[in-house]
């Protein structure tokens, strides 16, 4: 990154050395009875302590106990412990301690601080970011820590910094992207912007950033990291463009990764549509919906403390609280909810947003289909009705064929006085049952016919015999055999036995 950028991106003030010697000249007067309280080499003035560029290896004492800014830069402090302030300092709110070399600082260093707002510990030799590093630092709002050799950030060492907004990790050797720091309502839940640029990411969890609220998007910063070239990253960069966030339009060219196979960085933004990735642009803000659906339009501005937020519907009707309704509902983040969607519902809803210097206009664009679409339960319920549909079947089917009563049974036990030997015309030619069967045993299905009783084939028998009576003798037992069960339905002709 040029000097000059990161300048502009991390500036960190500084005394003027027209006012240290203005302090310096004032100082006996300023201080009064308490002038032998300022440290040697240190110069002095109200409540502001400067003892930078003093060749100073240790910090010096005694601290007077009401001062507010105490300024430590361009020293050679290498090591904070936990006893650098003896006495409490409840008044500091700001200490610098930048281009020390300082290569240690203990986990109860600052203790004694713990009104402290800012904190400079940029342009060190710090390796690690202990366990509670900064724990007792409850209300500290800046924090630099920027051009270190940081490459290991135990997960913990930013807890109870529930103030912070600003923390600057840039060029460090960090190889692991802290997520747990971004997600919403953990640990820094006032947090505005975070540097990570010149680091050695290489890889960023882009989908869970996306999600991300668009005013902490436009100050986080990746640039002048070995990032690995991905379509997801693509899309995350290329929505920040066209928003405009800073993090992304102002450091457009220090944005590169690697594609796949190759070792040379390519600008990130550059990937559209070119091999081996083909990246396609994102559609910035277009939903699709479909008849009777509820969506949610969101507002996403990127001015943080928006003193307040109005939709604009496609019909030019502004809305302002519930539509009449309750079709519009206008959520408390600023949201815009639809509810049971209409084809007329379609169209550029714009959100107006008016923030704390400038405004934003938030165009979304929503696509209603003119069909309805089943939900993954509809589609559940008609499987199981199928699925009940076809057990029932095979049921019924097995019912029918083994539990339907014998038609032989109910003719057993019953005997029936014998018919004439001239009811044997009935008998099929396809048959190869013998038209009498001996013995006294009755067949299965078997019964007299009838003189005017139905013919073959549903056809009137005007010929039938009527019935005899029974026998006496040997040929008593001799039965008319059944013509249902061997009639023919091809043939009419009868056969004479």
């Amino acid at each position: 990154m040029p000097p000059s950028r990161q300048c502009v991106a991390m500036r960190v003030p500084t005394v003027p050395p027209s006012l240290l010697l203005a302090l310096s000249l004032l100082s006996p007067v300023l201080w009064g009875s308490a002038a032998g309280s300022c440290p040697s080499r240190c110069v002095c003035a109200s409540n502001l302590l400067s003892c930078s560029q003093a060749n100073l290896s240790t910090v010096p004492t005694p601290l007077p106990r009401f001062t507010a800014v105490l300024d430590l830069s361009h020293n050679n402090v290498t090591r904070l412990r936990a006893d650098w302030a003896p006495a409490r300092l409840p008044h500091l709110h700001a200490l610098l301690l930048s281009h020390n070399g300082l290569a240690f600082v203990s986990t109860e260093a600052f203790a004694h601080v713990p009104r402290l707002r800012h904190l400079d510990l940029s342009s060190n030799r710090l390796r690690t970011l202990d366990e509670n590093l900064f724990s007792d630092l409850g209300e500290l709002e800046v924090l630099l820590l920027y051009n270190n050799e940081i490459s290991t950030v135990d997960r913990t060492a930013f807890e109870n910094l529930g103030r912070l907004r600003k923390l600057y990790l840039g060029q460090n050797r960090i190889a692991r992207f802290p997520l747990e720091l971004l997600r919403e309502g953990t640990r820094l839940p006032q947090l505005a912007l975070l540097d990570l640029s010149a680091n050695r990411l290489r890889a960023v969890p882009a989908g869970e950033l996306q999600a991300l609220p668009a005013w902490l998007r436009d100050r986080l910063y990746l640039h002048n990291n070995p990032l690995a070239c991905d379509c997801l990253l693509f899309q995350l960069l290329d929505r920040g463009r066209r928003r405009h966030l800073s993090a992304v339009e102002d450091f457009q060219d220090e944005l590169r990764c690697v594609l796949p196979g190759a070792t040379a960085l390519v600008k990130i933004l550059e990937l559209a549509g070119k091999p081996p990735l083909n990246c396609s642009k994102a559609r910035e803000a277009v939903l699709e919906a479909h008849l009777g659906d509820s969506v949610t339009l969101g507002c996403d501005s990127r001015w943080q403390g928006v003193r307040s937020r109005h939709w604009v519907t496609p019909g030019g009707e502004r809305v302002l609280g519930d539509g009449g309704n309750g079709s519009v509902v206008l959520l408390a983040n600023g949201s815009l909810q639809l509810r049971a969607l209409r084809p007329e519902d379609g169209g550029t809803y714009s959100c107006w947003v008016a923030g704390p210097l400038l405004n934003e206009t938030l165009y979304v664009e929503l696509l209603v289909h003119n069909f309805t679409l089943h939900g993954p339960h509809d589609t559940l319920n008609t499987a199981y009705t199928t699925l009940v549909g076809c057990i029932l079947s095979v049921v019924l089917v097995l019912i029918y064929l083994y539990l339907t009563p014998c038609r032989c049974c109910c003719c057993r036990g019953t005997e029936k006085p014998p018919a004439p030997r001239d009811d044997s015309i009935n008998s099929s030619v396809l048959s190869t049952t013998p038209n009498h069967a001996g013995g006294t045993g009755e067949p299965c299905g078997s019964h007299v016919a009838s003189g005017a009783g139905t013919g073959q084939n549903g056809r009137f028998k005007g010929g039938g015999t009527p019935p005899v009576p029974a026998r006496q003798g040997p040929k008593a037992q001799r039965k008319v055999s059944d013509p249902d069960s061997v009639s023919s339905v091809f043939s009419d002709t009868p056969i004479v036995v």
